[in-house]
């Protein structure tokens, strides 16, 4: 009968751990969205630059 308990107390560390682990994964994924978004943001403002340089480039070879 000492068994039982054993056994149901690691059932439940097992459970802490993996919700702990799960809570991690969750903040990473957040974290990593954040970064793709700020990443999205630098490379739309380098092509809209780009653009804009062009576009001047243009205007000045047609004077």
């Amino acid at each position: 009968m000492l068994v039982l308990p054993a056994l149901t107390a690691c059932g439940v560390e097992t459970v802490g751990t993996a919700a702990t682990a799960g809570a991690v994964k969750q903040q990473e994924i957040e974290q990593g969205r954040a970064v793709q978004q700020q990443v999205q943001q630098q490379l739309q403002q380098s092509m809209d630059q780009t653009q804009q340089q062009r576009t001047e480039q243009l205007d000045q070879a047609t004077r």
